[in-house]
């Protein structure tokens, strides 16, 4: 019986690593899903800046795939998970640190996409917490769906505002290389 039980916990340990990924010091869900879509976890990361950890960062797509380009360029369902792990995160700092990110996502092209880049910082004026999680979230014919702690903020159109959001993340001056190749698992 005794065997059995040993068993049983390592089956259940193996199910349950296999379903999240800790990253940052928070678990990661293996798979979510947003608006009937399911996403497969495919690299995550932490966000740092003078070796102080600010966020675990995560990319989720519908199949697994380590090309920058083709991930920003692609019109499929994806998700950028941001679970914040600092108390330092405000929202000032992030609504900064995403300005910079769209400049350097489009080498300084933001005119086409402005009044997108507007109503975005919108979903982070609210206070920043450590342990909230942002999900920005692409579905195909709607757009980019803005999600903080599980609630909707709102929705942008347009796969021009898509491709810059995830480059903030996968470009060639991304926010951190590091992080960049987590995302793409490598």
């Amino acid at each position: 019986m005794k065997k059995y039980v040993l068993l049983l916990v390592a089956v259940c340990s193996l199910t349950t690593m296999s379903a999240q990924k800790k990253v940052g010091g928070v678990e990661l869900p293996a798979t979510v899903e947003f608006k009937g879509e399911t996403l497969k976890l495919n690299g995550a990361g932490v966000r740092e800046k003078f070796w102080i950890d600010l966020y675990a960062g995560a990319l989720y797509l519908t199949d697994k795939d380590s090309d920058a380009q083709k991930v920003i360029s692609a019109d499929k369902p994806m998700a950028i998970k941001l679970h914040i792990v600092s108390k330092l995160i405000t929202s000032d700092k992030m609504i900064d640190a995403v300005n910079e990110g769209f400049e350097n996502a489009t080498d300084g092209k933001t005119a086409p996409i402005e009044a997108e880049i507007k109503r975005f910082q919108g979903f982070f004026s609210d206070e920043i917490k450590k342990n909230d999680v942002f999900d920005l979230v692409y579905i195909p014919g709607e757009g980019v769906i803005s999600y903080k702690n599980g609630k909707e903020k709102g929705t942008i159109k347009g796969i021009a505002f898509k491709k810059a959001l995830f480059g903030i993340w996968l470009s060639k001056k991304p926010a951190e290389d590091d992080l960049k190749e987590a995302m793409l698992g490598q």
